[in-house]
Formats: structure tokens, C-alpha cells, sequence
């Protein structure tokens, strides 16, 4: 019998209608990923490790897959361009864009390759990240850090402001 992955997401764009593509992005997903069980509220925050006058709108997702890692990490990158993003940031240096798929995490799996690393490395201190998954996934433990979504939020010193839309 196939076995279903839990794949959890963080989504965020301040380009455009955002809230127009993230319909379209749920769409692709469950075309191309799997299935997209659940989507957290989407909220607004400023951006996050760069100077812009756009705001962000932010989610969560999960999606029972049966890709695997690498194989989500290449569909979720051809969404990203489907939706009109033009470029990756790179060696932290972060660029406004339509649409940013992170992959959170992938079952309990922990992996690091040139590519993808899993659970993602920043997403204990991201508030933006964390609030939509705590909506989500608050019982969720991370593999490395041994705490749940709710206790890395709540512990979380990123103090952005984060507005539910």
C-alpha cells in the first residue's frame, strides 16, 4: 500500500495579488505535489531580512505527498516560476517576489544536501513562519530541536509584527 508524507509548507509573496495566487498555488500543489489537507490563515508582515516597500502575506500549508524531498523541492520550484518568480535569493540576500515556497518539513526526516536541508534551518526564527504553522501544526516536534511548533513560536525572538488579514 503507498504511504502519504506529511509536508509542511511556508508560503509567503508581496508582489501582485497575492491572495490571487496563493488560490492558484493550492491549485498547482494538489496537482503536482499532493494533496493540500489544510491551510492556515494568511497574514501580513513586513519583510524579513531586507529593506522593501511591500508587504508580505504569509501562510502555511500541508500536503500529503508521495514524492519525495528533492522530487517536492523541483515541483514546488516550477510552481514559483509558473507564478511568475524570476529569481531565488541567494547567500542571504532576499528580493520582493510573487510567490516563495519553503519546504518546512518533510515527515520527521532530517537531511542536508547542497540543495535542500529539512527541517529548514531558519524557521525557528522566523515569526512569520512560525505563527501560520502553529495554526496548522502546533503539536508538530521539530526533529532537532525537540520542540513543538507552539513552544518555538512562544520562544521565538523574532518580535515582527505579524497582522491576521
Amino acid at each position: 500500500m503507498a504511504r502519504y508524507n506529511s509536508l509542511l509548507l511556508s508560503v509567503g509573496g508581496n508582489i501582485g495579488d497575492t491572495t490571487e495566487q496563493f488560490g492558484r498555488l493550492w491549485q498547482l500543489l494538489n496537482e503536482r505535489v499532493g494533496k493540500v489537507t489544510v491551510v492556515s490563515p494568511y497574514y501580513k508582515t513586513a519583510p524579513w531580512g531586507f529593506e522593501s516597500d511591500h508587504a508580505f502575506t504569509n501562510a502555511a500549508a500541508e500536503v500529503l505527498t508521495m514524492l519525495a524531498p528533492i522530487e517536492v523541492l523541483d515541483a514546488t520550484q516550477e510552481i514559483e516560476r509558473l507564478l511568475g518568480r524570476t529569481r531565488k535569493s541567494e547567500d542571504g540576500i532576499y528580493h520582493d517576489r510573487t510567490i516563495d515556497i519553503d519546504l518546512i518539513a518533510y515527515n520527521d526526516i532530517v537531511m542536508q544536501t547542497e540543495r535542500l536541508t529539512l527541517p529548514h534551518p531558519l524557521m525557528e526564527k522566523r515569526r512569520f513562519v512560525l505563527q501560520p504553522l502553529c495554526d496548522i501544526a502546533p503539536d508538530w516536534v521539530h526533529p532537532l530541536l525537540h520542540r513543538n511548533v507552539r513552544k518555538l513560536l512562544k520562544e521565538c525572538a523574532d518580535t515582527s509584527e505579524i497582522l491576521l488579514m
